[in-house]
């Protein structure tokens, strides 16, 4: 599942990216309003969460033309320090599908993002697969050939990256934004977390899924060929 945060603090922003990361969602990131409108059009999303008050464009200016020019019907979550009524239903005409007044818990936040995906999505467990490699996003198991795998949080945010993305290459950049934002450790990091992924989910087995691919990245599948 891929969700786009449209958010301009950046403490927040960094909060709800960890948080969404750690429970399997693949999420992109905008600081100002044409961004994130620039984002919203041109990428495929499960779902937005979107700020009002943006530089460049609000929320609900951007809600509208999303819904107006670029004809996409991606549901909404609002988020606003506004709590008065009209600016609750002025965001439902933009083309809002929830909203969520600040501050809010993180916890409530990810209720409300599964609650709207299952009234647009029809419901249903949130399932990758790779092979004989399943991750459930709901309950953040991992099995491999029916064998349970423990993964530190760091290994889940590369592990549903990875699937989502599978069979294609994932960049390096992009597994460390996932990961750390723009806060990356050192250029070591990735590498070591990576091999105590594989370490987890193809040392045991016979059949090596995670790849490397040479001054690229990374990517999760059942053979190397093609990207």
């Amino acid at each position: 599942m891929r969700i786009l945060l449209v958010e301009d603090n950046r403490d927040i922003l960094a909060n709800m990216l960890d948080y969404l990361s750690i429970k399997g969602y693949s999420v992109d990131c905008a600081q100002d309003g044409l961004s994130g409108l620039h984002l919203a059009a041109t990428e495929h999303y499960d779902l937005i969460v979107l700020d009002i008050m943006l530089p460049g464009l609000d929320g609900y200016s951007l809600c509208k033309r999303l819904r107006e020019e670029a004809r996409r019907d991606t549901p909404v979550i609002m988020l606003t320090a506004r709590d008065q009524l009209d600016d609750r239903l002025q965001g439902f005409r933009s083309g809002a599908d929830d909203y969520l007044i600040k501050p809010f818990a993180l916890s409530e936040l990810a209720a409300r993002i599964e609650a709207v995906l299952r009234r647009t999505q029809g419901g249903g467990r949130r399932l990758l697969q790779v092979a004989d490699l399943c991750y459930d996003l709901d309950t953040l198991e991992v099995t491999r050939d029916g064998k349970p795998l423990k993964l530190n949080p760091i290994g889940l945010k590369l592990l549903a990256v990875l699937m989502q993305k599978s069979p294609h290459v994932v960049r390096r950049e992009v597994l460390e934004a996932a990961v750390w934002g723009d806060d990356c450790p050192d250029s070591d990091s990735l590498r070591s977390h990576v091999h105590q992924l594989r370490q987890v989910i193809d040392k045991p087995f016979a059949r090596p899924l995670l790849q490397t691919v040479h001054g690229v990245g990374y990517r999760l599948a059942e053979s190397a060929d093609g990207i």
